[in-house]
């Protein structure tokens, strides 16, 4: 399944704000076996909005619109994504009178220009925010199933992983369990642990496990994402696999899934009653 990311705003465009939210979508999709094949930065310019909806619509199988989703003048994405899907925008009162509500728990006047993100293309499904007023939603523009995300990184976020990927996971045809497994190594570069694991996805025939790498010095991150009918499947495939990532990279590795360098420091001096001091100087 081709998947395409497109981030808006002239503030991301311009570099006046590092554009972290690409980076955390296409990793969080890398993650689950979705990968981004385009990614496109567009300013609040409407026929260029338009443009870009369009020709994603074209090649694309999925799009993820990020931004463009607030009250103000240049949030456009609503407007634009009525236009290229041809129809009409219309107020919508549920996610109208959810705003009105969430500003009523605030003890906070909605203003009048907040009606705008109740503002949603005919056809738009709503994606749920239960922590913003922006109002997510899907729709079809050309051959390509769009996902309209907030800006807001924690509203992403969670629309994101709660909304999105399940929808991406079902139309790819993915299996409905995804399992991540992590494994942190320290003193071996990235091409030295890739050789090292040749061969271990063909453990399992199927396919179904995929080895990925991602650097973040000093350390490499090796990584399993394993795809199964359930959470059984999942273990009975991952468990030979893992085992021997465990035996070719040995003591290289410093941590599992989770657990940080820091972390496993601080455990170690805890479990002999050690401290650590540190002395900056300049």
């Amino acid at each position: 399944m081709r998947i395409e990311i497109i981030c808006t705003g002239d503030e991301v465009l311009t570099g006046k704000i590092v554009n972290t939210n690409f980076s955390y979508m296409a990793q969080k999709l890398e993650d689950f076996g979705l990968s981004v094949t385009w990614g496109t930065t567009v300013g609040d310019d409407r026929e260029e909005l338009l443009a870009a909806f369009r020709l994603s619509g074209e090649r694309a199988d999925a799009v993820i619109v990020n931004g463009g989703l607030g009250p103000t003048v240049d949030d456009l994405s609503q407007e634009i994504a009525a236009r290229a899907a041809g129809v009409e925008l219309v107020l919508n009162e549920d996610w109208l009178q959810r705003m009105e509500d969430f500003f009523r728990r605030r003890n906070r006047v909605m203003s009048e220009n907040n009606k705008k993100q109740a503002m949603l293309p005919t056809t738009a499904e709503i994606l749920d925010n239960p922590i913003g007023t922006a109002c997510g939603f899907a729709l079809d523009i050309g051959k390509a199933r769009f996902f309209f995300t907030p800006g807001v990184p924690r509203e992403l976020r969670r629309m994101l992983e709660e909304q999105i990927i399940p929808r991406l996971l079902a139309r790819s045809g993915s299996p409905t369990a995804i399992y991540l497994k992590r494994f942190h190594t320290y003193g071996l570069g990235e091409s030295h642990v890739d050789q090292l694991l040749t061969g271990v996805e063909e453990l399992v025939p199927d396919g179904s496990v995929k080895l990925g790498f991602r650097t973040h010095y000093p350390q490499i991150e090796t990584k399993l994402t394993v795809r199964g009918a359930d959470m059984d499947d999942i273990q009975a495939k991952l468990a030979p696999v893992q085992e021997e990532v465990r035996r070719r990279l040995g003591n290289f590795i410093i941590a599992e899934d989770d657990r940080t360098l820091e972390g496993v420091v601080l455990a170690a001096l805890a479990a002999r009653g050690g401290s650590l001091a540190v002395v900056e100087t300049f």
